[in-house]
């Protein structure tokens, strides 16, 4: 055990390393991706010291502008699945302050975007990075960062990407995700409601049966919290296509 453990230490800290000076090449850079990737995965969480050296490089390069903000989408996915195991690892706390981890978020729920796509080839790292966000609440440190718009980005990805095709826990990832937020908030801004309200309207032909399933799912387990406000969404919405509909 423990010379598996320093073979994975020197593993790490190796990929990590190569990460600062990343090699031009797209395909090559995934491939580097992909082993990071893979390191971190077997990683637990409450890591000991030297596992925490090994992680050093790997923390402190993926952050960089040129592999955040890289072009290639690929590439942007497999930072974020990266970066996704690596707020695992560090749950209850995050890897890293509040800006850069603002800057975190926002990549990782752009790989939400797509997540309908299966012909993809980081396919199955998009719904791994769903249900590791699931399950370390990311969420809450999107709350406790303020970060309202791009939760409202998210709740629009998941009603826009969920599918038949996907398996259970890509729904049960997004349900338990909306609920933690909903449960979790003061007050539910129109830019959250809408998207749970458009999916619930039985006259809105652009949502998928899946999508609507999704909303009913999440009314269903905060009920309380949501009818009061789903109300006042209808009222909104039925005045703003009279006003439309006048103009």
């Amino acid at each position: 055990m423990a010379s598996t453990n320093k073979e994975l230490e020197m593993a790490l800290l190796e990929a990590g390393n190569k990460l600062f000076d990343p090699p031009s090449s797209v395909d090559h850079l995934l491939r580097l991706l992909s082993q990071v990737g893979r390191c971190l995965s077997r990683v637990h969480q409450s890591p000991t010291k030297s596992m925490q050296n090994a992680l050093s490089p790997s923390l402190k390069a993926l952050i960089a502008d040129k592999l955040m903000k890289h072009s290639n989408v690929d590439v942007k996915v497999a930072v974020a699945s990266c970066l996704i195991d690596l707020t695992r690892i560090t749950a209850p706390d995050a890897p890293y302050d509040d800006h850069q981890m603002k800057e975190v978020l926002t990549l990782i729920v752009s790989s939400f975007e797509n997540l309908h796509d299966k012909s993809s080839r980081w396919y199955a790292e998009r719904i791994l990075i769903l249900e590791i966000f699931a399950k370390v609440r990311l969420c809450v440190v999107m709350l406790d960062l303020e970060c309202d718009a791009l939760i409202a980005e998210m709740f629009q990805h998941f009603f826009k990407t969920i599918r038949e095709h996907h398996p259970e826990n890509v729904f049960s990832s997004m349900k338990t995700i909306m609920v933690h937020v909903l449960e979790e908030s003061e007050d539910i801004s129109l830019d959250l409601l809408s998207p749970i309200s458009d999916s619930l309207n039985k006259d809105n032909e652009v949502v998928l049966p899946i999508a609507r399933k999704l909303g009913e799912s999440v009314l269903q387990s905060c009920p309380t919290k949501l009818k009061p406000y789903l109300r006042e969404v209808a009222m909104w919405s039925l005045a703003h296509y009279r006003a439309a509909a006048a103009a």
